[in-house]
């Protein structure tokens, strides 16, 4: 009641009024099945967004008015997910409205430090909330809802797809197979061995790779080689100079750590530096990891002469670049 000194007193709160799911139990009944065919209608929405991902081509174009020419996949992916989460959120509105106990209670404001009656005040309302919920007695909203819960995040996991397409055997295959010329990167003429100085560092591209093909980036990045002669008595891996032609030895120019172009030779000690992590590898020891994070040895090149010009002999036995999982 409002007085001279306080001429702005507390109105109190309003009476409480019933809803009608609070007196019938038939119209709470009601609105369970309302609340339980909207968290369905989720799991249905989430099953059509993984079946329109899998089944919907990405380049199919439809009409849809008023919007005009969209994708099919974008259109179906958006509708589906956003029905999905529509009625997740309907629901649980639907659920807090009708169900949920409504009754607004006042509560006195109390220190920050709440004392041990509050902290327990606390706990029972939390206590009451969570049986005013209903949750324990309406099993088919709570299950439905759960289902729902759990299957939109599968819209999330699916996404993971467009990552990309799984690489199959891409790691472990390149350009380079049986009779393959070795071509100099920088003159784009076929090397012959007296090409090739003691000493020197050389890059080759496979024969037939050239930098206007449109696909040059993505295939020199597991084709480049580098190939130094090397005194054959230097040589200290038995496999690399069966492997070699009159002391030249043909490796994978590309780092087996991330990948980075290996490009710094010592000729002294036949290492070769990867400029990224230094790296670095010996290449008159079978391409060995001698400093570095690298994991692998660079695979080497089987080379052979034919003709008078230097070929391969064979394919990589093993991927070249970085490391993954697969990998032996």
């Amino acid at each position: 009641m409002a007085t001279a000194e306080n001429p702005f007193a507390d109105p109190g709160l309003p009476p409480h009024e019933h809803r009608a799911q609070d007196i019938d139990e038939q119209a709470a009944k009601r609105s369970e099945r309302t609340v339980a065919l909207l968290f369905v209608v989720s799991m249905i929405a989430t099953v059509g967004f993984i079946a329109s991902y899998v089944a919907i081509p990405i380049d199919k174009i439809v009409y849809i008015w008023p919007i005009g020419h969209i994708s099919a996949l974008n259109f179906a992916l958006g509708l589906t997910l956003g029905a999905a989460l529509f009625c997740i959120g309907a629901g649980a509105v639907h659920w807090a409205r009708t169900l949920m106990s409504d009754e607004e209670v006042a509560d006195e404001r109390h220190p920050i430090e709440a004392a041990p009656e509050v902290k327990a005040k606390v706990m029972a309302d939390f206590a009451q909330g969570a049986k005013e919920s209903q949750m324990g007695r309406r099993k088919l909203v709570r299950n439905t809802m759960f289902g729902a819960l759990a299957l939109v995040p599968l819209s999330g996991v699916v996404l993971l797809r467009d990552l990309g397409p799984m690489p199959g055997t891409k790691l472990r295959t390149t350009n380079w197979k049986k009779g393959v010329r070795l071509v100099n990167q920088s003159t784009n003429l076929p090397l012959r061995p007296e090409d090739i100085a003691v000493g020197s560092l050389t890059f080759a591209k496979p024969e037939g790779l050239e930098e206007d093909d449109e696909e040059f980036a993505e295939k020199i990045a597991k084709d480049a080689l580098m190939l130094v002669r090397i005194q054959p008595q230097n040589i200290k891996d038995k496999h690399e100079l069966s492997w070699s032609h009159e002391g030249i030895v043909a490796y994978s120019k590309i780092c087996t750590h991330v990948g980075c172009p290996i490009s710094l030779y010592e000729q002294q000690t036949h290492h070769v530096l990867c400029p990224c992590h230094q790296s670095t590898f010996d290449l008159s020891d079978g391409g060995r990891v001698i400093f570095g994070p690298a994991g692998h040895a660079l695979p080497q090149l089987h080379i052979t002469e034919k003709d008078g010009f230097l070929e391969a002999a064979n394919g990589f036995e093993e991927p070249v670049g970085p490391s993954f999982w697969e990998r032996g």
